[in-house]
């Protein structure tokens, strides 16, 4: 398949928001609510890097489709606040990805730490959920798939060197 990485990135996202939807929210000390589904949403920052390796800067369409088919297939509403933090976390995401020089492994790691926490933010502000406790789980949630690609990653690269 010739677009491998770029649908796994549509399809991951997709799966994502649906699960958003059907997925019930953990509760945290101090009334604080968690979506465990952010513990999936790291790794689409490193699918999304995948996805841009293969098709450039047309991986901003691809986030484009998969927004579209989550508005059909999840919530719409979650289709939305997603789109809007994908578009400003991806766009961070997208110029470290692109502009930095760095081996694929600290792009993957660096563009995560960027990203991450934007979209944490974007996401629970415009669900109503905005709040510092939110933003570190959900940060921290996401970092945890970012960090085991990029570990993979750099291992991979280590070997190859």
């Amino acid at each position: 398949m010739a677009f491998k990485s770029s649908a796994f990135y549509i399809g991951l996202i997709v799966l994502v928001n649906w699960g958003f939807t059907v997925v019930p929210l953990v509760q945290l000390p101090g009334g604080e609510m968690w979506p465990p589904m952010s513990l999936v949403v790291g790794l689409i920052f490193v699918a999304r890097d995948y996805a841009q390796r293969e098709i450039g800067h047309r991986v901003i369409i691809a986030m484009l489709i998969a927004a579209a088919v989550s508005y059909f297939m999840a919530s719409p509403f979650v289709a939305v606040a997603s789109l809007s933090a994908f578009l400003i976390s991806e766009f961070a995401d997208w110029g470290v990805y692109s502009f930095t020089r760095r081996p694929f492994s600290q792009r993957v790691l660096l563009s995560s730490l960027i990203g991450t926490p934007l979209d944490s933010v974007v996401f629970l502000a415009i669900i109503g959920h905005l709040s510092v406790v939110g933003v570190i789980a959900m940060t921290a949630s996401k970092m945890l798939g970012a960090l085991v690609v990029w570990w993979l990653v750099r291992r991979r690269e280590a070997a190859a060197a």
